[in-house]
């Protein structure tokens, strides 16, 4: 029996325009909570962070709720369990002292799949 191969996983971040109406002495917490968020994922077992990518320079202010998204995680994760951990992450994680989490300022969706190889033969 083969070992099992990590899965693929795109984690694609929108920021929310709530983020945006914020007033500026109140970004902060916001951004610790995505640190903390982005630091939760890498320290899930069995998770390598491939890279990430933000286009916050090219891309300013809200944008749709799909596709282009704001920021992007690829990372190998070992099982589904691992990436519903991940994106709970944004249920869970609190905005400073605040009663909100940073699924009122992000959205996450996680796109699952294996990893596609240059084929070495052709």
């Amino acid at each position: 029996m083969s070992d099992k191969k990590p899965m693929r996983v795109l984690f694609c971040i929108n920021v929310q325009q709530t983020f945006f109406d914020l007033p500026f002495a109140e970004i902060g917490p916001v951004w610790k909570a995505f640190g903390a968020m982005m630091k939760g994922i890498d320290e899930l077992p069995g998770v390598t962070i491939l890279g990430m990518l933000d286009d916050d320079e090219t891309m300013v202010g809200a944008v749709s709720t799909g596709s282009p998204y704001t920021a992007y995680i690829m990372a190998d994760v070992p099982d589904r369990e691992t990436v519903q951990a991940a994106c709970n992450l944004f249920r869970t994680i609190p905005i400073g002292e605040t009663d909100y989490r940073l699924w009122k300022y992000c959205t996450v969706e996680a796109r699952m799949g294996r990893s596609l190889e240059v084929p070495a033969d052709i």
